[in-house]
């Protein structure tokens, strides 16, 4: 049976937030639905693999989880027994890292006897939007979600903090693998994608054009951009075996600007079909530089209203963890011990 909450200090609410879904080990610690702290490990060894071994991504997190973990609460000023809950990732992700964080919330909700609370990785990057921070306006509810990540692709229909139905998603590559793996082609080091919109930045949008797929309603297709790309390339650098790093400026920003324009024409359709304009974006590539101007632009130029979340708050993080612990645990939502991660979730599981 879920645990009773036991609110020890009768006035503060403290969520412990674990995330352990990939290569990131993060803790966080949340006072009334405002972070104190926020700690992440990251684990540079992938880098010269090109991209996350599970093996070693689930090494680095026993070796990470303590630390971190200590780290968040002593930054936040407080002690094991003054949390009322823990939260932890309990899918979808690596299964080898989604196990050392659920052993680890498990052993210490069982140690403390406070209840444990699993969370929806993806829920969680949309509903960061909830955290109380002076820097971000909360959305009104319904509200569209662009979740957007090295995994997911998604429009997802947002009616409250328990009701998503996913309106469209990625049919192969998500899109930050569709920015990675173009930036490996182009020979750039992991992960590529911010490498990508950093040289953006200094080039020209269209200076090459590249096809877009053509996929019906709200689904996206980004395989066959990057197959593009990629024979693009091998016929340019034919030509020219220089090809690349003397063009790799337009070459970043027209792969962006193709990217990009593919998301927001997906929106459009969207904002159509269902006659809610007020957008938020979520994931790792809602960090993107493009995609936020040009969300910035639609609400100039079309009235929609925009949620972008802090930097912070658009990778793998724990604050996303523990906002949403902390939701479920004034709904009274609680899991029992028995609780399995799965790599693979569904959205409203």
């Amino acid at each position: 049976m879920p645990q009773k909450p036991k609110n020890k200090n009768n006035q503060n609410i403290y969520i412990l937030g674990i995330e352990s879904s990939c290569d990131d080990t993060a803790a966080a610690v949340l006072k009334n639905g405002k972070i104190i702290s926020n700690k992440v490990a990251n684990q540079a060894v992938h880098e010269q693999y090109g991209g996350v071994v599970p093996e070693l991504a689930s090494r680095a997190h026993q070796q990470n989880i303590v630390p971190v973990v200590d780290l968040a609460l002593k930054e936040a000023g407080i002690t094991p027994y003054e949390l009322s809950a823990i939260a932890f990732t309990k899918g979808p992700g690596l299964l080898g890292s989604l196990l050392v964080g659920a052993s680890f919330a498990k052993s210490m909700s069982l140690a403390l006897d406070i209840p444990l609370i699993g969370i929806h990785h993806m829920k969680a990057h949309v509903l960061a939007h909830f955290i109380k921070d002076d820097k971000m306006e909360l959305p009104e509810f319904p509200f569209l979600a662009l979740t957007i990540s090295g995994g997911h692709t998604q429009i997802v229909q947002v009616n409250n903090y328990f009701d998503f139905k996913i309106l469209g998603e990625t049919l192969d590559d998500a899109v930050g693998e569709a920015f990675d793996k173009s930036a490996k082609i182009m020979g750039l080091p992991y992960p590529g994608g911010p490498l990508i919109d950093k040289y953006a930045q200094k080039g020209n949008p269209k200076a090459y054009k590249f096809p877009k797929p053509k996929v019906k309603g709200l689904n996206f297709s980004f395989s066959g951009l990057k197959t593009s790309i990629l024979y693009f390339l091998q016929k340019q650098q034919q030509k020219d075996p220089d090809f690349i790093s003397n063009n790799l400026y337009d070459l970043s920003a027209s792969i962006q600007y193709t990217i990009v324009n593919i998301l927001i024409d997906k929106l459009k359709i969207a904002v159509i079909e269902t006659g809610i304009n007020r957008i938020a974006i979520a994931g790792g590539v809602s960090a993107n530089s493009g995609i936020r101007q040009a969300l910035l632009k639609a609400q100039k130029d079309w009235g929609w209203k925009v949620y972008i979340p802090n930097f912070e708050y658009t990778t793998d993080n724990a604050a996303m963890i523990a906002i949403v612990g902390y939701l479920k645990y004034q709904a009274g939502q609680f899991d029992t011990y028995n609780l399995i991660p799965k790599a693979r979730i569904p959205l409203n599981d």
